[in-house]
């Protein structure tokens, strides 16, 4: 279940690095950075939309599974086959 709550929390107006990858693994698309500028469901309420700017953004299923740790949010979607990745950046 996607917590939009915690999600506006640990990354509404951060700079992170985003993927979408396929859940084998198969096809690996590079993570790149994006700043996350609004986050909100879409107006048939069935997927969350996670902004990058006015018209880029991912559409996650509500129903995709996610797990989350301090650095990592990854949310699968097992009908689609597909895993959708947040991650923090690190500044040294």
């Amino acid at each position: 279940m996607i917590n939009i709550g915690l999600l506006e929390q640990r990354y509404l107006g951060r700079t992170v690095e985003v993927a979408i990858q396929d859940e084998e693994g198969q096809d690996l698309a590079p993570f790149i950075r994006k700043e996350i500028t609004k986050i909100g469901l879409c107006p048939d309420q069935t997927h969350l939309r996670i902004y990058f700017e006015e018209q880029k953004f991912f559409a996650i299923p509500l129903h995709a599974e996610v797990i989350m740790d301090s650095d990592e949010w990854t949310a699968t979607d097992l009908q689609g086959k597909l895993k959708y990745m947040i991650r923090r950046v690190r500044e040294i």
